[in-house]
C-alpha cells in the first residue's frame, strides 16, 4: 500500500510541483519585448506591465490587455518545445 502512494507522489505530485514553481518563476521575470503565449493561444509581445495587467502587442499596433495569470509560456518554448528543454 505504502509502495503504490509512494509510485504516485513520485510520478504525479511531484512533476505538479515542479511545473507550478517553474510557471510562478517565469510569471515574476517576464519583462517588456518578451513574446509570449496566453492560455488561450494567442502570441504577442509584451508592451506593458502594470501589476497584474499585461498589455501585449498582438500586430499591427493592436493592443490587447490580460491578467498576469493568463499569460501561458515564452513564446520559444511554445513553438519549439523539444529546443527549449535541451
Amino acid at each position: 500500500m505504502f509502495l503504490m502512494l509512494a509510485v504516485i507522489v513520485v510520478f504525479m505530485v511531484l512533476p505538479q510541483r515542479k511545473k507550478a514553481r517553474e510557471q510562478k518563476t517565469f510569471l515574476e521575470e517576464m519583462k517588456k519585448g518578451d513574446e509570449v503565449v496566453t492560455n488561450s493561444g494567442m502570441l504577442g509581445r509584451i508592451d506593458k506591465i502594470e501589476g497584474a495587467i499585461i498589455t501585449l502587442n498582438v500586430g499591427n499596433k493592436t493592443y490587447v490587455q490580460f491578467t498576469k495569470n493568463a499569460i501561458s509560456k515564452e513564446l520559444s518554448h511554445a513553438v519549439h518545445p523539444k529546443e527549449a528543454v535541451e
